[in-house]
């Protein structure tokens, strides 16, 4: 029978206006691998960084209680505005992002371990692979939770910058952080979330690149 035994369209092959589910799972899968790795850095370091991550860190400080299942249960609350404002497709794939990076979160730091990490060196280089996997993420219609949803449907509804957006609202979790951080940790904390959010900020507008 004709047609019979082909792959279906929009699985395997990606078409000029949509990416195929594969491209979205390995770009799902790329992106939290990414951001797992930027969280372990900056955690080693003692620094924290802005967002539902950096909640997510200072109640890590604060309590001692596990990254990755407070980043998770932080985010919860968002899939409702996510599904409401950006659809089921981009709901589905933000949940897998953000259950994954929480699952890497706890198992990297039992296979890596940084014996010597400048503060510096974490902000520059965590801040760097957060961002990147972040943009990953953005350009397959996904994200990391709470305030990059809050930050991409900010910059779909009103073209504002995601980065800028995020940056801002960073700034105001870092400003928390002056309750649990010495000064030097909260400096070096802004500079991994200027860092970030700069590479998403450069890199990232829905008008150049084609997603679905």
């Amino acid at each position: 029978m004709a047609g019979e035994g082909r792959t279906p369209v929009g699985f395997w092959a990606s078409t000029s206006d949509r990416h195929s589910v594969i491209e979205d799972v390995q770009a799902i899968a790329a992106g939290s691998m990414l951001a797992a790795l930027g969280v372990t850095m900056l955690a080693s370091a003692g620094l924290l960084i802005g967002g539902t991550a950096g909640l997510g860190f200072l109640v890590r400080y604060s309590t001692g209680l596990s990254f990755g299942l407070v980043f998770f249960a932080l985010n919860l609350p968002f899939y409702w505005l996510a599904y409401r404002r950006m659809g089921v497709a981009f709901t589905i794939k933000t949940f897998s992002a953000v259950a994954l990076t929480s699952l890497l979160t706890e198992v990297l730091p039992t296979l890596i371990g940084f014996d010597h990490l400048h503060p510096v060196a974490a902000a520059l280089f965590g801040g760097l692979l957060i961002g990147m996997g972040m943009l990953a993420l953005f350009r397959h219609r996904a994200s990391l939770g709470g305030f990059g949803i809050l930050a991409l449907y900010l910059q779909d509804r009103f073209g504002w910058r995601a980065g800028f957006v995020q940056l801002g609202l960073d700034l105001l979790v870092l400003a928390l952080s002056f309750f649990v951080a010495s000064p030097a940790v909260i400096f070096f904390s802004i500079l991994a979330a200027a860092t970030l959010n700069l590479t998403l900020a450069i890199n990232h507008r829905t008008d150049r690149y084609v997603v679905r």
